[in-house]
């Protein structure tokens, strides 16, 4: 889990990924956790998944809360609004706001349906 050395924030944000069995399926999800903190050194920043591999969400939602998180955003890396954004989701987001209601849960958007994500794919695409 990849939670920055500052002191205490009152926000974090959680990625939330899919999850694999293959080890090395997580490296760039945490890379964009170190990419964060690489441009915000105060951020609070975890990485989640929903199965497969450790942590999952109400753990990592529960070490930013540990480090003084008090709104927690999170952010799908999904290219998506498949089922697990669309239904799975939501329903955790509940779960969690239930184990911690004093903590302000936000739920962005899939990353994959950004604009900017969707203009750096298709130039990726472009690319010889």
């Amino acid at each position: 889990m990849t939670i920055s050395n500052t002191p205490p924030s009152a926000r974090g944000i959680l990625l939330f990924a899919h999850g694999s069995r293959d080890a090395r399926w997580r490296e760039p999800v945490e890379a964009v956790a170190r990419s964060v903190i690489a441009q915000d050194p105060t951020a609070r920043v975890a990485c989640a998944y929903l199965e497969l591999v450790e942590p999952d969400l109400p753990t990592a939602a529960g070490a930013l809360i540990a480090h003084g998180a008090r709104s927690i955003r999170v952010v799908p890396l999904f290219l998506g609004m498949g089922k697990h954004v669309r239904e799975d989701l939501p329903l955790l987001i509940e779960q969690l706001r239930t184990a911690h209601p004093a903590v302000d849960f936000s739920l962005a958007p899939a990353v994959g349906e950004a604009p900017e994500v969707i203009a750096l794919l298709a130039r990726m695409a472009l690319k010889n």
